[in-house]
């Protein structure tokens, strides 16, 4: 049988169609190679992917009416990875459209289709660790209350889980949401922290920190990242007295310091960093941390690699890629 995978040409989609193609799945990429960041990334994700057998590419938009419709129509698919989104906290303080348009029309797109179709033994969707917005209590763990988003990113990535979970419970759709902790890696998007802060710092010129450094993240490695993706995509949640709607935090189980985080890119790079330190921006938070108990215990998620052995393998992708 065939996996969808939408956002296939985005930096995790492209991550977990690449791993399903190598473990012998056959994968239906969906993306709509928005130009949000330079699409010529985008197009370099896909050529990879392009390399397996099992692999071919849809390119539409999933808040297009009836797009993803037909591209689920497809007999041969029974399982959906949804990934595509639009992205960053900070865009969406002067683009909200575009994250209601994207975000909550294109995942409800997304599971009104896979429940016209019938069929699909398990939808795995996106969420954010965003949602946990101002709460105060460490780690974040998936029984927090999310009612107090701090952007508009998290609330419709909260908004998403809402759905997800009644349509589950009114029509048996099996479905899993993943809360994902700041992912990171080779491939990974220009306008991330990583990204940013390694073309800066290569190039000598000042890198914006945010908060004037008093921030904590729970970076999680890419590979960690998918490994979580496929054991949630294989464990669908059973039918039982509750809705078949499960929610679970991907981290790397440890909140790093911003500055902690700086000096390893510098190590890797072996240049010095310029800081430019400035106010905590609008719909940020000052820290986050993954509690992984359910995500262990059901999933078998542990998470294998840390920022000292993480970043020095985007760095060196970044020159590669770049012709650093």
């Amino acid at each position: 049988m065939t996996v969808l995978v939408t956002g296939a040409a985005g930096f995790i989609g492209f991550s977990v169609a690449r791993a399903l193609l190598a473990r012998g799945e056959s994968v239906v990429g969906f993306d709509s190679f928005d130009p949000y960041y330079d699409v010529r990334l985008k197009e370099a994700r896909a050529a990879e992917l392009a390399k397996h057998r099992g692999f071919r590419m849809v390119r539409d938009d999933i808040a297009a009416e009836g797009a993803f419709a037909a591209a689920i129509s497809d007999p041969a698919i029974d399982r959906v990875v949804h990934l595509a989104a639009q992205a960053g906290v900070r865009y969406s303080i002067t683009n909200p459209d575009v994250y209601i348009r994207t975000n909550v029309v294109g995942q409800f797109n997304v599971i009104e289709a896979c429940r016209r179709r019938g069929g699909i033994r398990h939808l795995v969707y996106a969420s954010s660790s965003s949602v946990y917005g101002g709460n105060e209590k460490l780690p974040f763990a998936v029984e927090d209350k999310i009612d107090r988003p701090v952007s508009l990113y998290a609330a419709t990535k909260a908004a998403n889980e809402l759905v997800a979970h009644c349509y589950s419970h009114l029509y048996d759709l099996p479905a899993t949401g993943l809360r994902f902790f700041t992912v990171y890696g080779p491939w990974g998007r220009p306008d991330m922290a990583l990204w940013i802060f390694t073309k800066s710092i290569l190039a000598g010129t000042p890198i914006p920190v945010f908060n004037e450094g008093r921030m904590r993240r729970d970076f999680t490695y890419i590979d960690d990242i998918v490994a979580g993706v496929i054991a949630a995509l294989d464990r669908p949640p059973a039918a039982g007295k509750q809705a078949r709607h499960r929610v679970y935090n991907l981290g790397n189980h440890k909140s790093e310091p911003l500055l902690r985080y700086i000096e390893v890119i510098e190590r890797a790079t072996n240049h010095k960093a310029i800081l430019d330190l400035q106010p905590l921006q609008a719909g940020d938070v000052p820290e986050s941390f993954a509690d992984i108990e359910a995500s262990t215990r059901d999933l078998g998620f542990v998470p294998r690699t840390s920022i000292d052995d993480g970043i020095p393998k985007f760095v060196e992708w970044y020159r590669a890629y770049n012709g650093v």
